[in-house]
């Protein structure tokens, strides 16, 4: 009697360690497919830039590079810009809802036009406002008209932007730890921030981060390709780091300026470079253009910046004083103080502090995560 209850006893139990054992299992699953949901959602591959669009351009020119090929698709009809066809210039006018396309002899009337590579993969090209700005892309290019304007949108490799915004944002000769933390911020950004424009993800203004040209072999592809992948993390979720150009010898919080607070909680941080090497700035404007002005209120700083020029008050830290019918601007720093001091990370990386250390220093509590297996650095 003894013995079969002993068996029965041993049942149970190994009956019990099955369950266990499927629970974790379970559990294990369950844990996996989210942080690989999470790793899928942080791995954007590709990023959609509106361009150019502060000309408010009704003409563009689309240009093959030496040695490159760009394949026109308008509506219908699809043909190929090459230097060595004799045809690489593709000149675009808005014509109301259409727009007009003429290569060589070649005139197309179409709604919908896209500029790629072969079998419709990225290309090089060069697109220009004729008389005001030229500028090399990679990626595909989608124009289409709106309001008598034409919007242009890049699409590129998400690592490809972020070399290009880092050359755009960052300071010549910057150390490469620096430009390895601007790079990550920049990755973090496009990670958390996708979609900002109906049309696009993206503008290439302060609005979102400059763009420009893709850089060469050099420092700003360097630090893009080391720090390939990672981002800045909070709460599980990609933060979408604000940066700035100088602070006053600390950091600001989004509170202080009258902006709403976000997901992140921004810090107020110590940067001992900018307490001891303030970059000082005055400037003399009218009573009545001082009076829409206030530290605490970022916004209309930057509505004063846009109608009298972005040297106009560069930041908040200031002080105002009276003369006559003009006021009299002092202040310190450039740029919204928030987040990473681009000033404050140069000088800590000419001291010896490594890009993490750069991060850490200027987002508390902020996790530094790969986004891909692959990625060990």
């Amino acid at each position: 009697m003894s013995r079969r209850v002993g068996m029965k006893v041993r049942m149970k139990a190994r009956m019990r360690m099955r369950v266990r054992i499927k629970l974790a299992i379970t559990c294990g699953v369950l844990i996996m497919a989210g942080a690989l949901a999470l790793a899928e959602d942080l791995r954007i591959r590709e990023v959609r830039i509106g361009v150019l669009g502060l000309f408010h351009p009704r003409q563009f020119t689309v240009s093959a590079v030496d040695g490159g090929a760009i394949v026109v698709h308008a509506g219908q009809e699809t043909f190929v810009l090459e230097k060595s066809s004799g045809i690489h210039v593709a000149e675009v006018h808005a014509l109301g809802s259409m727009m007009v396309v003429q290569a060589g002899t070649r005139v197309v009337h179409t709604p919908d036009l896209t500029f790629t590579g072969r079998a419709s993969g990225p290309a090089d090209f060069l697109l220009a406002v004729p008389g005001k700005i030229t500028r090399h892309y990679r990626g595909t290019l989608k124009l289409k008209p709106a309001s008598d304007v034409l919007v242009a949108v890049v699409s590129m490799d998400l690592e490809s932007a972020v070399a290009s915004v880092v050359a755009a944002e960052s300071f010549s000769g910057a150390p490469l730890e620096a430009l390895k933390a601007q790079a990550v911020a920049a990755r973090s950004y496009l990670a958390a921030r996708k979609g900002r424009h109906s049309e696009f993800d993206f503008c290439d203004t302060t609005h979102c981060q400059f763009l420009r040209d893709p850089p060469g072999p050099g420092s700003a592809a360097e630090a893009a390709s080391a720090t390939r992948g990672l981002v800045l993390i909070y709460q599980s979720q990609p933060i979408a780091a604000m940066y700035t150009r100088s602070c006053n010898g600390r950091t600001r919080t989004p509170a202080e300026l009258g902006l709403p607070p976000g997901s992140y909680p921004y810090y107020t941080v110590d940067c001992k470079y900018c307490r001891e090497h303030p970059s000082r700035w005055q400037n003399r404007i009218s009573a009545q253009d001082a009076a829409t002005l206030h530290s605490s209120d970022e916004l209309a700083r930057l509505r004063l910046d846009r109608r009298l020029g972005w040297s106009t008050a560069p930041s908040n830290s200031f002080a105002a004083r009276r003369e006559g019918d003009q006021v009299i601007l002092e202040g310190t720093g450039a740029g919204h103080g928030i987040g990473l001091c681009q000033s404050g990370a140069q000088a800590m990386a000419e001291e010896g502090a490594n890009f993490r250390q750069i991060l850490r220093h200027y987002y508390p509590n902020a996790i530094i995560s790969l986004d891909h297996p692959a990625n060990t650095r």
